[in-house]
């Protein structure tokens, strides 16, 4: 996960040194979702007719060529957008497959708990990734921040080769890759006929276009804070106070689903939505005020974002009928980084609208822009519902 976040740490230097718009820094960020989306049904279907080990070492290979072909040879809008895609195919090829890895060879109650350590980890790994660039770019320079984190990728997929037996599988005789395998269409159009279960996959979408947008550009949020405080401001890198704060967001999706099994999941899942979409622009409103009080509210709202995600999850898999549950959750996860693709283009388009990054207007309008659809989530709830 080491390049998972590097550009979005580094993203207003990037931004500035190559005159991009918010717009096509947005892009940018949205084209590693784009890499992914567009592979992960591939490299998934791959796992049940190859070793999962090779799959992983061939998508840990592809993610460091992506980090360090960024490192070593980016120049520009073109060049950023074809390795940050490259990138966003290798990780696609190693979260999923990674999760195979795991439950087949962990069953029983320990398999729940261990792919639990294993989900969390994917924030875990977002922090990190972001602490790293912050560390390494003033010291070394942007370039090296991405080939460092090159190593990552490269370090667990030999990890992940050699540390783990192979498993067998089963012969499947005849077996091709068609394209209704890999795209279920007619199982997906009946996972949406169910109400519930069409709620979740498009509230999670919503969900996800907030949360990789707001992380996408954190940084450059807190760059545009920093800049507002006449006196001290944030004393920390500010790629290190974005990475403590995704730290202490990760609990929270643990603990929001704990809080929905006694209020109730349908309440708690629209009433954080409407937080979160609401605390967004009070954030931005505050971006003026004291560092101590911008860390505060980035760290509330970051948890707001997280804290009906896993509620989410737990609702598809419980609403979906036991005949489509796998096509259910793999729409579910196609609609979310579909969320995830847009949500950084959305913040960095509705910032270019509004008069740039420069204009506490404009933040106000991006955070409304990729919350927008947590807001609107009890009213068109209650819509369907009648």
């Amino acid at each position: 996960m080491l390049g998972f976040s590097t550009f979005a740490a580094l993203l207003p230097e990037l931004r500035d040194l190559w005159r991009l718009s918010n717009s096509q820094a947005g892009i940018i960020s949205g084209t590693f979702f784009a890499g992914y989306i567009g592979t992960v049904s591939l490299w998934t279907a791959l796992t049940d007719r190859f070793d999962a080990r090779r799959i992983y070492l061939a998508g840990s290979l592809l993610a460091t060529a992506g980090s360090a072909g960024f490192g070593l040879l980016a120049e520009g809008f073109a060049s950023a957008v074809a390795f940050q895609a490259l990138l966003g195919i290798g990780i696609a090829a190693t979260y999923m497959p990674g999760l195979r890895l795991l439950s087949d060879r962990v069953s029983g109650p320990l398999q729940s708990r261990t792919i639990a350590f294993y989900t969390s980890f994917f924030g875990i790994g977002t922090a990190l990734s972001l602490a790293i660039a912050g560390l390494i770019a003033p010291a070394h320079g942007w370039r090296a921040a991405f080939s460092l984190s090159a190593g990552g990728p490269l370090i667990a997929g030999l990890l992940v080769l050699y540390r783990l037996e192979a498993v067998p599988r089963p012969a499947t005789p005849g077996r091709g890759f068609a394209l209704g395998t890999l795209f279920p269409v007619g199982a997906w159009r009946r996972v949406m006929s169910d109400r519930a279960a069409a709620g979740y996959t498009l509230g999670y979408a919503a969900h996800c276009l907030e949360l990789f947008g707001s992380r996408a550009w954190m940084v450059a949020f807190l760059a545009f804070s920093s800049g507002m405080h006449a006196g001290e401001s944030f004393p920390w890198n500010l790629a290190a106070v974005a990475a403590v704060v995704n730290l202490l967001a990760v609990p929270a999706s643990i603990v929001g689903n704990e809080v929905a099994l006694r209020v109730g999941r349908r309440r708690w899942i629209l009433m954080v939505m409407a937080a979160s979409g609401a605390s967004g622009m009070v954030l931005a409103l505050g971006a003026p005020w004291h560092w101590a009080i911008v860390l505060g509210m980035l760290s509330a709202y970051s948890m707001l974002v997280m804290a009906e995600s896993g509620t989410l999850t737990a609702g598809l898999v419980a609403a979906a009928p036991a005949e489509l549950r796998g096509a259910a959750m793999g729409l579910y996860s196609l609609a979310g980084f579909c969320g995830g693709m847009l949500g950084p283009v959305v913040f960095g388009a509705a910032l270019d609208a509004s008069g740039g990054a420069q204009s506490l207007a404009a933040w106000v309008a991006a955070y409304a822009a990729i919350g927008s659809g947590c807001l609107a989530a009890p009213v068109v709830a209650r819509l369907f519902r009648r």
